[in-house]
């Protein structure tokens, strides 16, 4: 059985050497992202063999469930393997099933946000810990200045920030390292190409969600002819062309079904060729 150590490593802020091919944790909670899932058991099944198949890096937040995500985790995994990176973030907030995520990156918010995550989660420091999203209600050097605090009081070992352009990169790289950027981004979708060549010159971990974007499925389409090609996935081209697009690129395909996790996991195994890659950079937006 292929493991994510197919997909190679990349040290996190040059320290935290993870295999780059993660897992993300909001699809265990329950429909429409909220609240517990119904078969809680398969949650804790599925994060368990993510370990067993070398996924050492798990994303999360504080708004999934909200605070399900968090819970799973921890019931699931704790006592921690040694090698296990947990991220999580905090500045969204939840108001019930199907509903908005209001942004909330008041400093105070964020500093009971992370305290909150470290009692659920059983942790004496997050390893690495997002502002979510930016709050347009809220000056953003503050919302990070937030962060940096919390970095140096030791409750979060590392800073991330989410949902970024070029503009607010650099205000909070002004402020404390950065260790990782998380944006939408796949093989479809790549507004945020000048965000990741920053953290590639950078040396910043770009973690990308919504890695199979609209465009991509559709069964006519080029994705899925080289899916077809490779006896493989959409998701699984989709995946493969993530991993190869760039160094610093940490894709975290998330799941509560444990055939669609082992699915995931092989892509890393996945070679795209040089026409095969042309191809699918001609679909960029």
């Amino acid at each position: 059985m292929p493991t994510a150590a197919a997909s190679g490593t990349f040290a996190i802020a040059g320290e935290l050497e993870v295999n780059r091919l993660g897992f993300g944790a909001m699809r265990l909670t329950g429909p429409g992202i909220w609240g517990r899932p119904d078969d809680v058991e398969n949650a804790h099944a599925v994060l368990r063999r993510a370990v067993e198949l070398g996924v050492d890096h798990i994303d999360t937040a504080d708004s999934y469930g909200p605070e399900a995500s968090e819970e799973l985790i921890a019931e699931a995994l704790h006592p921690y393997p040694e090698n296990l990176l947990i991220a999580t973030k905090g500045g969204l907030v939840r108001e019930g099933p199907g509903g908005d995520w209001p942004k909330d990156g008041r400093p105070e918010h964020l500093k009971q946000a992370c305290e909150g995550s470290l009692r659920r989660l059983r942790l004496e420091h997050i390893d690495v810990y997002y502002l979510h999203r930016p709050d347009p209600n809220v000056p953003y050097a503050e919302s990070v200045g937030a962060l940096k605090e919390l970095r140096d009081e030791g409750k979060i070992r590392h800073v991330a920030v989410s949902n970024v352009n070029l503009e607010r990169l650099a205000v909070a790289r002004g402020i404390v390292d950065v260790a990782i950027v998380q944006n939408q981004f796949s093989v479809t979708d790549r507004r945020a190409r000048d965000v990741l060549a920053e953290c590639e010159r950078g040396g910043i971990g770009f973690v990308p969600w919504a890695p199979l974007d609209a465009g991509a499925l559709d069964p006519a389409g080029p994705v899925a002819e080289i899916a077809r090609r490779h006896e493989a996935t959409p998701m699984q081209v989709a995946l493969a062309w993530l991993l190869q697009a760039s160094p610093v690129m940490l894709p975290i395909p998330g799941t509560g079904s444990l055939e669609h996790l082992e699915e995931n996991v092989a892509a890393a195994e996945l070679r795209l060729d040089d026409d095969e890659l042309e191809t699918l950079d001609a679909l960029a937006r």
